[in-house]
């Protein structure tokens, strides 16, 4: 509250200081704090319209910031070529799934992809690593990124079993991991440093902040931001249908 009151009066002062045709001393712009001091404790409820107004402006400027976003990030993928993709690659629909080796609920959607891609052969899946849950996520997400590039053919592979794994996921597992499925861990860690693993996690951070996720894992299908539910197929082969349908994920 002592915030508001802050803002209000600073907001009060400076429309004074702006004033053109008038300048107030110091003594006027202290009464006139007092004024407003006084009348917001008399009207608390103008401050809670105020925050009102405030939450509607942000998120409406959210909004449309998401709704550009909709309407280029599969091209923004396609051009910078650096995620990982699961499915037919050149399917005829686009499912983006942002992700992070320890989070719980993305071993659970592990097993729904899987059944997604079984169903559909022109389903395409782009991985975007986020890793966010712990600390030890960035070094997964590094080692992960370093095998889609040095060894797709490899990738799936490395990808369910570090992820449907049951252990913490951090560098040193994931290297472990890629030793597991035929790679050379020490060729893996150079590759790891390399600009285009920190490009791609650049991108999705920003695509992220761009498309307002804020969990993983979180999907993008044509012009809907789907947080994981409790029925992921059910909930995502419709909106699969949709796009094919009519060019929207609800038609």
């Amino acid at each position: 509250m002592r915030l508001f009151l802050r803002l209000a009066l600073a907001g009060a002062l400076a429309l004074s200081a702006a004033w053109p045709a008038v300048a107030f001393d110091a003594k006027e712009k202290e009464e006139i704090g007092a004024v407003v001091r006084e009348y917001l404790l008399q009207h608390p409820e103008v401050l809670l319209d105020a925050q009102r107004e405030l939450q509607r402006r942000q998120e409406a400027r959210l909004d449309e910031q998401r709704k550009g976003a909709l309407k280029n990030y599969v091209a923004k993928i396609d051009a910078s070529k650096l995620h990982a993709v699961m499915g037919d690659p050149k399917g005829d629909v686009t499912l983006v799934e942002f992700f992070d080796y320890n989070c719980g609920y993305c071993r659970r959607a592990l097993r729904d992809l899987d059944a997604l891609i079984a169903a559909d052969p022109k389903l395409r899946i782009v991985l975007m690593e986020l890793p966010v849950i712990r600390q030890e996520s960035l070094g997964a997400a590094q080692v992960s990124l370093a095998v889609s590039h040095a060894a797709p053919d490899k990738f799936r592979a490395f990808h369910e079993k570090l992820l449907g794994g049951q252990s913490l996921a951090t560098k040193s597992r994931a290297l472990a991991v890629a030793k597991e499925v035929g790679l050379d861990p020490a060729k893996i860690e150079a590759a790891m440093n390399g600009p285009e693993v920190r490009k791609a996690l650049l991108e999705s951070k920003e695509l992220a902040d761009e498309l307002g996720v804020e969990a993983t894992p979180t999907f993008v299908i044509g012009d809907a931001v789907v947080p994981n539910t409790s029925s992921v197929v059910d909930d995502l082969q419709g909106r699969i249908a949709a796009l094919r349908t009519c060019g929207k994920s609800v038609c």
